[in-house]
């Protein structure tokens, strides 16, 4: 009878050690391989980037990011221009297109990490290397990331031109907008909220390169 049990348990670990391995060589959940494969078809560089944003790197003079719809019925396209300017600053040219918010303002930020994944959700949030509170550019408190408002025409179409010496096209990681993510709110910041400013969902993305 003893001889019984003890191989009886035997048996059983034996099962549990089996259905471990097997699991751990799948790859974990099938949850966990959703949300990664779906952040690499967004953006396939997307850990390169982030490997980027976490070290020096060399300063160029000139990067951009080519904006892009993150929701199918949501049409947005656009460019972002940086280039450097005198004095050692970073000069912004910001251009959208966004037909169905005519005659509205959207706000538009600098996010944490380059990954457009998850319907923008995947770039984390406002990039804040000085751990400020959210607010307007230029106001006692605001994250490095936080751009503004884009004022849209008739057609949807809005520009906003900027330089600051807070930004740098490579360098140090506390400065460096290199591999980070444009986000574009479906909504206008109201510069009050923490941490987001209430601007609503991120209805266009694209990565600094």
């Amino acid at each position: 009878m003893k001889m019984f049990i003890k191989s009886k348990l035997f048996l059983q670990g034996l099962a549990i050690i089996s259905a471990t391995a097997i699991l751990f060589s799948c790859g974990g959940s099938e949850s966990t391989q959703e949300v990664k494969v779906d952040s690499m078809i967004s953006n396939p560089h997307a850990d390169m980037a982030m490997a980027k944003t976490d070290s020096v790197m060399p300063v160029v003079s000139h990067a951009e990011a080519t904006i892009a719809n993150t929701y199918p019925d949501t049409a947005v396209s656009g460019t972002v221009k940086f280039d450097t300017a005198t004095g050692g600053k970073v000069k912004m040219v910001l251009e959208l297109t966004i037909p169905s918010k005519a005659n509205k303002n959207v706000a538009v930020h600098i996010h944490e990490h380059g990954d457009c994944g998850d319907s923008g959700k995947a770039s984390h949030g406002h990039w804040n290397p000085t751990n400020a509170q959210h607010g307007k550019w230029g106001s006692a408190s605001y994250h490095l990331g936080d751009i503004g408002n884009v004022k849209l025409d008739g057609k949807g179409k809005g520009k906003l031109t900027m330089e600051t010496d807070l930004w740098s096209l490579g360098g140090a990681p506390d400065k460096n907008i290199i591999g980070r993510a444009i986000i574009v709110h479906g909504g206008e910041d109201d510069f009050k909220t923490q941490p987001t400013g209430n601007a609503g969902s991120r209805i266009g993305c694209g990565v600094i390169q």
